[in-house]
């Protein structure tokens, strides 16, 4: 009798948590989804009193009414969208042989080296960016889009060579030793066996990359005023005067993050994870 009460108050207590979870997880995207709709919503009713799609139209240029309050999205995503694209392509060219190094060579100081890749998540980013704008602003970066591509770089950086390391690190050196052994040059072994094993880690890293970039705000915000603005830009104006308008962004900004993780969880292996600690 003892043993059955207590399997079921082990099992109310797992569907407890499980409640919870799924309440801290969902609880907000329901929020956001309500007041993206919510045309009018006062307290103290749960629900919209009025629901409709104007701020979705608004914000996807697909209708222009003043009486709202929004603006369309279109140009903010564009410009978040090729930044992020740009980003990932020149990260993932330097990122991708750096992590083959780190990961295949014996290289002196090799955990130093990847500690100075920490660097710039060291230490509050509000110092390091002020002193950013100072230099950006005497190189006349300041306020242009190659000044955020810059500091988007240095963020996105750190994840990328991480990453890749870990993901040349988890390929079995047996196989490349076995390539060799017949005859297979270096650049074959690596084209033909070391590339296509490591390729999911580094597609997990390109996303974390492209998600970084598309998230960015401090940077942005220190860097890009008043010429350069982000969806993460747009969010932060908007959302103290509009939370509509705001909840729609922030779903644009969830979707593709929702997605990319999906894919992560898809092809980021555990040798990975574990491969990070080199």
């Amino acid at each position: 009798m003892s043993m059955v009460r207590g399997k079921l108050l082990t099992r109310g207590a797992e569907g407890v948590l499980l409640v919870l979870l799924c309440f801290f997880i969902f609880g907000p995207i329901t929020g956001l989804v309500l007041w993206s709709i919510a045309l009018k919503w006062y307290w103290p009713h749960v629900l919209p009193q009025e629901t409709g799609l104007d701020y979705w139209l608004q914000a996807l240029g697909l209708q222009k009414s003043l009486a709202i309050g929004a603006v369309s999205i279109t140009d903010s995503f564009n410009t978040s969208l090729v930044i992020a694209l740009i980003v990932v392509a020149v990260v993932m060219v330097i990122a991708t042989p750096v992590g083959y190094v780190l990961a295949k060579r014996n290289i002196p100081l090799k955990g130093v080296v990847l500690l100075l890749f920490l660097m710039p998540q060291a230490f509050p980013q509000q110092p390091v960016l002020v002193n950013l704008l100072l230099m950006f602003s005497k190189m006349g970066l300041a306020g242009t889009v190659h000044g955020v591509l810059l500091v988007h770089l240095m963020v996105s950086l750190v994840f990328a060579v991480w990453i890749s390391s870990a993901a040349f690190k988890s390929v079995p050196p047996e196989l490349e030793e076995a390539a060799r052994s017949i005859g297979a040059s270096g650049l074959r072994t690596f084209l033909r066996i070391t590339l296509p094993l490591a390729a999911p880690g580094l597609l997990a890293s390109a996303v974390f990359v492209f998600l970084t970039s598309l998230d960015e705000f401090t940077g942005t915000f220190f860097i890009g005023l008043p010429f350069v603005t982000t969806l993460p830009m747009l969010l932060y104006s908007s959302s103290g005067y509009n939370l509509q308008f705001a909840s729609v962004i922030a779903i644009v900004l969830l979707v593709p993050s929702i997605l990319f993780m999906v894919i992560i969880e898809r092809f980021l292996k555990a040798e990975y994870i574990g491969g990070m600690g080199i």
